[in-house]
């Protein structure tokens, strides 16, 4: 399975297994021993430590589970086969438990909390794995969870390979539609659109929302594959490729399978889902933390924004988030009302070389609002975009449509990570006055990004917030 979506999905089950295997036992016991703290004195004549004890048998009950590949995705096992390898998973760990108990010479174990625990096991680790499974293929149905793929190809090869993507729903791939290599490249009625030709690739992928690309091209075509992959490394995209790719590409991508089909992925940014994972569960914590904590402060500043100047305390404004995803990026209005219908004429005053704007002394900005700016407090409002997962906590910053339109090929890895409310630019250059250097460092962050860093780029964004040197 493709590791990315594997991992996810393996944590997932594995959390899921614990978390129910201890409700399992407890709720056995409790219904074996009495209600309330009873259960762990009713395992106390039996067991010398019954904490430790429940804790080895839910490790050996996941151990015994993944042993028998039930953290694979299984897409194509029906859900019959997937009882029989849980009641094989169950017979092992009934096996492995009365052998302990008999080692260790534990006979005053409840024989009935034994019969009420193992059958409650297995009905949970089969129940647990549909639900799973039909949450995710919902949330993909519904737009959520969703990573877009583009197929370059359209030979029967290509549309085998989109088809086998999109069979594996709990994955959340929607493959968008297929490139033509040329007029020769086709394979009867196409399931999905044909969007254009290779030649069309650079285009296609300004112009839609695509996070992965599966090269299905013939190995004929290894100059134009090389040109693609290229291309793809260059905007951070993830390339795919379901054969033996060529040399270059092998060097540097690693070997997955879907299936059985053996695919070479060539991840162009950060891949590490876990980690990945774990910061969307910062950010929802964090998010959700400050938005509690700080209401007070973000009451006050609201009151002071509508007090100072005419107009609405919050001001909404479309940014380009990953890979091309729009969104409604919401701040604490700092300037009049009128502020973009005055953009065109103030924009010879950029301050800014290269795709951004910014003035020294913006005549739009309110008395209030250039407070706010220098303590950066305009943006925490954005923290509703981070819960949202539209941003995240740590990020480059998220563009306006009308910069990324002019970008060069290489400012659009920046957009291959979520954008962020605070960056390393923002921490290490907060002045910058060349839009090339801001990106630069965008691509510093996502090329050495872990949670650590993350972790010192907040610590370090909270002085150059107190310093008030924002604009």
């Amino acid at each position: 399975m493709i590791r990315r979506y594997a991992a996810v999905f393996r944590l997932t089950l594995v959390a899921a297994d614990v978390i129910l295997a201890l409700l399992v036992v407890v709720g056995a016991a409790n219904l074996r021993f009495g209600q309330g703290s009873a259960w762990t004195a009713g395992f106390g004549y039996a067991l010398p430590d019954p904490s430790l004890t429940v804790g080895v048998f839910i490790f050996t009950w996941v151990a015994v589970l993944w042993m028998h590949g039930l953290y694979r995705s299984r897409a194509r096992l029906t859900n019959r086969g997937e009882i029989m390898v849980v009641l094989r998973a169950t017979l092992v760990q009934v096996v492995i438990t009365l052998s302990l108990l008999y080692v260790f010479k534990l006979p005053d174990v409840s024989r009935l909390l034994l019969i009420v625990v193992f059958p409650a096991l297995a009905v949970a680790a089969v129940g647990i794995r549909i639900v799973v499974r039909e949450i995710l293929v919902l949330a993909r149905d519904r737009g959520r969870n969703v990573r877009y793929m583009l197929i370059l190809g359209a030979n029967p090869r290509a549309k085998a390979f989109a088809d086998l993507v999109e069979s594996h729903a709990e994955l959340g791939l929607v493959v968008i539609g297929h490139l033509k290599a040329d007029a020769a490249d086709t394979g009867g009625t196409p399931v999905r659109p044909v969007l254009g030709m290779i030649d069309d690739l650079e285009q296609i992928l300004h112009s839609q929302i695509v996070d992965e690309v599966a090269i299905c091209l013939p190995f004929s075509m290894e100059e134009i594959i090389e040109e693609a992959a290229y291309l793809c490394e260059q905007e951070g995209k993830v390339v795919r490729m379901p054969v033996a790719p060529v040399e270059r590409i092998l060097t540097a991508g690693r070997l997955e399978t879907i299936d059985g089909v053996g695919v070479y992925s060539l991840a162009n940014g950060p891949d590490r889902a876990v980690s990945l994972l774990f910061k969307r569960l910062l950010d929802i914590a964090g998010s959700a933390v400050l938005l509690v904590v700080l209401s007070p402060l973000l009451a006050l500043v609201a009151i002071l924004v509508k007090s100072d100047s005419p107009g609405p305390a919050l001001f909404r404004q479309e940014r380009v988030g990953l890979h091309g995803r729009t969104f409604r990026v919401v701040k604490f209005r700092s300037m009049c009302s009128d502020a973009e219908e005055r953009l065109e004429q103030l924009s010879r005053h950029n301050r800014i070389k290269g795709h951004a704007f910014k003035l020294d002394e913006d005549p739009r900005t309110t008395r209030v609002g250039r407070f706010l700016r220098r303590c950066s407090l305009d943006e925490l409002p954005q923290l509703w975009n981070v819960l949202r997962g539209e941003m995240s906590l740590v990020g480059p910053r998220p563009p306006l449509p009308s910069e990324v339109a002019n970008y060069d090929v290489w400012h659009r890895r920046r957009l291959s990570m979520k954008p962020g409310m605070t960056g390393l630019w923002q921490v290490n250059s907060r002045n910058e006055r060349e839009f090339d250097r801001w990106v630069e460092a965008d691509l510093e962050y996502i090329d050495t990004w872990s949670l650590w860093l993350d972790f010192k780029i907040i610590a370090r964004t909270v002085p150059a917030m107190l310093a008030g040197t924002g604009r």
